[in-house]
């Protein structure tokens, strides 16, 4: 189990954030769609916008493929997952960080912060990402999920805040989408969300959460 160092000279609100990964930190909503409307053309189904992606998606991911034209009664859902997955691994390298990701993880850093990502997708390519682009430094772990069919990561949440050495309410998660809430209520933190992801502001409005639309802002929203 890992203990980072509590520092019992800070004063601030929050003292760890939780940040998700897909969406949040990393811009790949535009991958999604690719590897999802490959699996749709291979049907012969019609493809999706990026618009109507951010209209449906959700968890567990099984019910938004459903939304945009997959019947399960035909195939299992894992036919379709699987080929997704397969997409998004042959092209992830070519995803970037969403504008101020680093400046932002810095800010929070110097801050006295620590930092942790909990994440949906899968624990290898967030592994190569976060190693391979040198952010490994500015978190104590980086939790992803080994089971790709997974509903979601409400349970290694749970699981990871009973680790933690502070109180739930010094504890904060920043997410994309409707889930990241859910999950962080799970948790009994607070949520921080921002609407340049995977799901449009109009839904996440609906969570009744702190709503940002740049990472720049994330700090003001801590202090």
């Amino acid at each position: 189990m890992f203990c980072p160092k509590f520092n019992a000279a800070l004063t601030m609100k929050y003292k760890h954030v939780i940040w998700d990964w897909n969406g949040t930190l990393l811009n790949d909503r535009w991958l999604c769609v690719e590897g999802i409307n490959a699996a749709l053309t291979k049907r012969g189904l019609p493809v999706i916008t990026e618009k109507t992606y951010r209209d449906v998606f959700s968890f567990p991911v099984e019910e938004y493929y459903k939304k945009v034209g997959f019947d399960f009664e035909k195939e299992p859902f894992h036919i379709a997952g699987d080929e997704f997955v397969f997409y998004y691994g042959e092209h992830f390298q070519r995803t970037e960080l969403h504008p101020d990701s680093v400046s932002t993880l810095e800010d929070i850093s110097a801050s006295g912060r620590t930092q942790s990502i909990l994440s949906a997708g899968k624990q290898e390519f967030l592994n190569d990402w976060v190693n391979s682009h040198g952010l490994s430094d500015y978190f104590i772990n980086v939790l992803g999920i080994d089971n790709q069919y997974a509903r979601g990561k409400t349970e290694l949440g749970v699981a990871w805040i009973k680790e933690l050495p502070y109180k739930s309410q010094e504890v904060i998660m920043i997410g994309d989408t409707i889930h990241d809430s859910e999950v962080a209520k799970a948790m009994n933190i607070e949520c921080l969300l921002v609407d340049h992801g995977h799901v449009n502001r109009e839904r996440l409005q609906k969570t009744g959460r702190t709503l940002i639309s740049n990472l720049n802002q994330v700090m003001d929203a801590l202090n």
